[in-house]
């Protein structure tokens, strides 16, 4: 009874695995009743690693190429059975392989605001998402820390435990990197890096290696925003001080078209923003006249050559009125406000 059942026995002389489909981290060979011929040829194919495990022990590992399964070609597992016939007889064990090729486009996202803790705002609450993609490194750790002995392991089994693994590392991220937050925001480039720095040992603690990450959106509260756009333009004219006024007054001046017949208050506040505590005129004369010296000539009355400040910022407000009632088209007000802004003295 034992010859026959030896007889019927089948013995495997070929092991190998031919992925079917993307997605696939780890592929358990199957054995059933089978055992492994000595000398048999175990493939193993460019983007894959194969792993040899023995009554739940991890023993050989073995890369790319084909590979004749003798006693030396297995020595950890020769040693784990500690055959006495020198590996000469078939053997039973399990043999997992391993996908080691890029496993891309991984998406990764912050489903609600998230607050992280900033130098110079304190806490920061942002939302951001990007994707990111990594491979099997170590088949050994990876087996022993998550596949386990399932027959089959996906990327999609793996997906929740590293979104969380990015969204809990994004707070330690910005502040291991040194970097202002509002820099980080502002260099999606800058910001993908400080995460691969903090999340690639955390990869490699499952026997994973990190290959690369994206940051495709940053989504900041609106007066943070407000303050990374005047950093963007104050990087667009440098620091230079007087470039960096003309940058606010541009950005301030059409605001006495909007509102023009808003009053003295309307002029004061928009004062405020435009000299940031300096006197108006002083700003006026000495940074906006290199700034609009561009602008096309248009005759205005004589007796605007030599006006002060305040003058000026009262005929703006009557010019605004008049175009605010039609009588005056954009084209001429803009033209008419740069001149009387050359004459300010």
């Amino acid at each position: 009874m034992a010859l026959m059942d030896f007889i019927r026995k089948q013995f495997i002389d070929i092991i190998q695995w031919t992925e079917d489909s993307d997605g696939t981290l780890a592929w358990r060979f199957p054995m059933a009743d089978m055992e492994i011929q000595n000398g048999a040829q175990l493939v193993v194919r460019e983007s894959q690693m194969a792993l040899f495990v023995n009554e739940g022990k991890a023993a050989d590992v073995f890369g790319p190429g084909t590979h004749k399964l003798t006693t030396q070609t297995l020595p950890v597992l020769t040693y784990l059975k500690n055959w006495d016939k020198l590996f000469e007889s078939p053997f039973k064990s399990d043999v997992y392989f391993f996908s080691t090729r890029q496993q891309v486009d991984q998406k990764w996202g912050t489903p609600q605001p998230i607050t992280i803790r900033d130098k110079d705002f304190g806490a920061v609450r942002l939302r951001a998402f990007g994707n990111y993609s990594f491979r099997v490194a170590s088949p050994a750790l990876f087996h022993t820390e998550i596949s386990g002995t399932r027959e089959r392991y996906e990327t999609l089994d793996l997906d929740g435990q590293l979104r969380g693994l990015v969204l809990q590392n994004i707070s330690n991220a910005v502040a291991s990197s040194g970097i202002a937050f509002l820099d980080l925001a502002a260099n999606q480039l800058m910001f993908a890096q400080a995460l691969t720095t903090q999340l690639a040992p955390e990869f490699e603690k499952i026997g994973l290696k990190l290959e690369g990450m994206t940051v495709q959106n940053v989504s900041l509260p609106e007066e943070l925003q407000k303050i990374m756009d005047q950093k963007i333009g104050m990087g667009m004219v440098g620091n230079d001080m007087a470039k960096f006024m003309q940058y606010q007054t541009a950005q301030a001046i059409p605001k006495f078209a909007e509102g023009g017949g808003g009053g003295g208050s309307g002029i004061a506040g928009d004062a405020m923003g435009l000299g940031a505590g300096v006197a108006l005129g002083q700003v006026l004369a000495q940074n906006l006249a290199s700034g609009l010296q561009a602008a096309p000539a248009v005759a205005v009355p004589a007796q605007a050559a030599g006006m002060k400040a305040e003058d000026v910022m009262a005929t703006l407000e009557k010019l605004g009125e008049l175009k605010g009632k039609g009588i005056l088209t954009q084209e001429e007000f803009d033209a008419k406000k740069a001149e009387l802004l050359k004459k300010l003295v």
